[in-house]
């Protein structure tokens, strides 16, 4: 299996949404649970991110993105009881910031069943 498909079937495992944006905000890459979940799935690729977010979402996306320039890597962007979504810095091997991705959590109750 070549390196690339590796990665593929990698984010396509995840059950929660992962979905890539460049600097421009242009979504480029989203796993299969992304395209599940956004209501245009795939038809995103190729957009901007902002475009499908309210006013002050696209004020936290930029925020958090000059954030990402200063050096941090990752950011909470969001919570409620049933998921948080975090941004994070994607960059090369030379540390220059190339994008970022939208990383969901799903809550689940914890459990002791001992």
């Amino acid at each position: 299996m070549e390196r690339e498909q590796l990665l593929e079937a990698i984010h396509n495992s995840l059950k929660d949404p992962v979905l890539f944006a460049r600097l421009d905000h242009v979504i480029t890459y989203m796993n299969d649970a992304a395209a599940d979940h956004y209501s245009r799935g795939r038809a995103l690729l190729g957009q901007s991110l902002l475009d499908c977010h309210n006013e002050q979402s696209c004020r936290v996306i930029a925020e958090v993105l000059t954030r990402f320039a200063d050096g941090e890597d990752e950011c909470l962007i969001s919570e409620n009881e049933e998921r948080r979504i975090h941004m994070r810095a994607v960059r090369d091997a030379g540390g220059r910031l190339l994008g970022y991705y939208e990383r969901y959590e799903t809550r689940t109750e914890q459990r002791d069943d001992r």
